[in-house]
């Protein structure tokens, strides 16, 4: 992968250690990729009120990119290109598979469409090389401006809801093992996502433990109450009742019926 944004900032399988605002610059251009963007926009991206010396600032740490991507790979400074005129700006240019947030994009959909299409097993496959192109949150180092958090915010979403899809695709295909642990994790990242309780109870009562379902579930409740001043979801109260039925079958039909088919 030639660049990695999922986690730090990354050129040519090495992190880039350079200042936050050159972190930030290139990272913005990563995502406007193949994009002109001009120095005002800019401007606007990395600041929400840029200061006298944006323009200048921007080429210096222009520069400083330059000389990142050509110390991680000879020549790669050629990819960010210059634009004069009435179309000024620049423009970094990168290829199919450069990039791990589109390779991740584009196998978080195909294997949504494989669990839309009832293959939970190859769903399970490419979601999981998916996720492991994830090496940390997005973001965490990159400025707080609303350009950028808009985009933290949409990036981190796209990584749970691609989780919840594995945990669905896990579930469906009788693959339990560890699931809970590893949606407890994802819970204690994302706590007011409804379908990770509601999976969460799932795990627990098709592996015949509803007493561990109902825990969950009476943790879900307490959080939505106190937090949020929410009942109970009406997807993890129609997993409750399974769970008191101790019927696994039913838990697994509940989550079936969450995945809408494909039109």
């Amino acid at each position: 992968m030639l660049f990695t944004i999922l986690g730090p900032l990354g050129i040519g399988g090495t992190d880039e250690t350079g200042s936050p605002t050159r972190r930030a610059l290139l990272t913005a251009l990563l995502l406007r990729s193949q994009e002109t963007v001009g120095t005002a926009e800019l401007a606007e991206l990395l600041w929400d009120e840029p200061p006298a010396s944006a323009t200048a600032n921007i080429r210096s740490h222009l520069t400083g990119v330059r000389r990142s991507l050509d110390a991680a790979v000879p020549g790669l400074s050629s990819r960010l290109r210059t634009y004069r005129g009435g179309r000024g700006g620049y423009s970094l240019c990168v290829g199919a598979g450069e990039l791990d947030l589109h390779v991740f994009a584009r196998a978080a959909r195909h294997g949504r469409t494989l669990l839309l299409r009832g293959e939970p097993d190859g769903a399970v496959t490419v979601l999981e090389e998916a996720l492991d192109l994830w090496r940390a949150p997005f973001g965490r180092d990159l400025p707080r401006t609303r350009w950028f958090s808009a985009h933290v915010a949409g990036v981190n979403d796209a990584r749970f809801d691609a989780y919840q899809n594995l945990f669905a695709a896990r579930v469906l295909a009788d693959r339990t093992e560890l699931l809970a642990y590893r949606i407890e994790r994802a819970v204690a990242e994302a706590p007011y996502r409804q379908r990770l309780w509601e999976l969460l109870a799932a795990v627990h009562c098709v592996r015949g433990d509803a007493p561990s379902a109902l825990s969950a579930i009476g943790r879900c409740r307490r959080l939505f109450a106190e937090d949020l001043g929410l009942g109970l979801p009406p997807r993890v109260e129609a997993m409750q009742r399974a769970a008191l039925d101790w019927d696994g079958a039913e838990a697994r039909r509940l989550v079936a019926a969450q995945e809408p088919s494909l039109s």
